[in-house]
């Protein structure tokens, strides 16, 4: 079967409206429900909403491709670029600033026309030093064809490009899941792309197309053309993510498209190949794109209630402050610390003596920020106390932990 881009016809794409209205319809209805939640809320809860999901959104786009970035660079990257507070935070490498770059330039300037000039940039800062790992690649650049076609090979590279070199598809280790469209037909191609992405009611899609659908057009569309040596799954996601602001209409970020596609990142290839071997209906990609945009603004709400929770228990303190160890320690907590808290982890995260772990941490205790978990003895641990729920399953008289 010819891949979708070999078709006369291509790349007039086409779908099944009314297999697509009930999905469309769900999400945008949550979709609405999560941003009027969102513009309830002060400046810092959403700043602190829009730092969560961007940092997501960098990591998990990464991770798709199996790069894994420092989450605290990250996060130190997004945050000066927001203007928030950075202190404690590492100074970012210059491959995650790059990363970072691209994304806020997608989101925060969602509505400036999307060029080959601009999408040059954000190959060259994907790529600062010119090579994909040990690779040397044409950078800020389309592709080119002297090393063969454009494949995308099962067992080498990573997920996001395979090299591109001519791979055998007849072999046990390696399978051809994809051939790109041929080097010189790459400026037609991303001229008709662009000029679609950049026109209301340009085909495919007719007047009427809605901005959330053009996203999961959009992100097949190009990832499909394949223009670059390395990066087009991040490119991809970042248009969509540029699209997306464009149907939210702001360019805060409260959700994170790639973080939900990280967690199904199989389904997410097989629905692209089998989209890309097809015929020009891409009606299951966008079936399940639009499922996946749904599950993560579920998630987004979960995310929300963290940062709610977060406000309310600094809230609760500030009117007694921490001292700068409980500070520490608390704001562990609150960002994913894996397990339950005792006094010698205190004692490692806060650098201290364990003696002094306990006194601080029974001091959070009688003050309604750790709650004592069941187990005691040589087991005792605690957690943070739920502001909603209050210190629900807390033991009485808490016997020294001897860890």
């Amino acid at each position: 079967m010819p891949y979708v881009h070999e078709h006369p016809e291509w790349p007039d794409l086409v779908w099944r409206q009314e297999v697509l209205a009930d999905v469309l319809a769900a999400v945008r209805f949550r979709q609405g429900q999560h941003l009027g939640k969102m513009a309830s809320l002060g400046f810092d809860l959403r700043s602190a909403a829009s730092l969560e999901s961007l940092t997501d959104e960098v990591l998990k786009s990464s991770a798709i491709e199996g790069e894994r970035l420092n989450a605290a660079e990250v996060r130190s990257s997004v945050a000066r670029r927001l203007g928030l507070e950075v202190a404690g935070l590492p100074n970012p490498s210059r491959s995650v600033e790059g990363v970072v770059e691209m994304m806020l330039d997608a989101t925060q300037n969602f509505d400036a026309p999307l060029s080959v000039d601009r999408l040059f940039g954000w190959h060259a800062a994907l790529f600062p030093t010119g090579r994909s790992g040990m690779h040397r690649i044409v950078v800020g650049a389309w592709r080119n064809d002297c090393d063969g076609p454009m494949r995308i090979v099962s067992g080498l590279g990573d997920g996001d490009n395979a090299p591109p070199e001519p791979q055998p598809a007849d072999t046990a280790e390696e399978r051809v899941h994809f051939e790109a469209p041929a080097a010189h037909r790459l400026d037609v191609e991303m001229s008709r792309f662009l000029d679609w992405f950049n026109r209301t009611g340009h085909p495919p899609g007719g007047p009427s197309l809605d901005p959330v659908l053009k996203a999961g057009v959009a992100h097949f569309w190009f990832v499909t053309i394949h223009p670059f040596a390395d990066g087009n799954g991040r490119i991809a996601r970042a248009i969509a993510d540029l699209q997306l602001a464009r149907a939210d209409g702001t360019k805060d970020r409260f959700y994170s498209m790639s973080s939900a596609i990280e967690r199904e990142r199989d389904t997410y290839y097989h629905e692209l190949e089998t989209a890309q071997r097809g015929r020009l209906d891409i009606t299951g990609w966008l079936q399940w794109f639009l499922g996946c945009l749904d599950r993560s603004i579920a998630q987004a709400d979960e995310t929300l209630r963290s940062i709610l929770n977060k406000a309310s228990l600094w809230q609760q303190i500030g009117t007694h402050p921490v001292h700068d160890r409980q500070r520490k320690v608390i704001n562990c907590l609150l960002d994913g610390f894996e397990g339950a808290l005792t006094t010698s982890k205190y004692a490692k995260l806060a650098k201290c003596s364990t003696d002094t772990a306990l006194r601080d941490i029974q001091d959070l205790v009688e003050r309604g920020i750790l709650v004592k978990n069941q187990a005691g003895g040589r087991s005792t641990s605690y957690r943070l106390v739920d502001p909603e729920l209050g210190p629900r399953d807390e033991l009485p008289n808490p016997v020294p932990p001897r860890d």
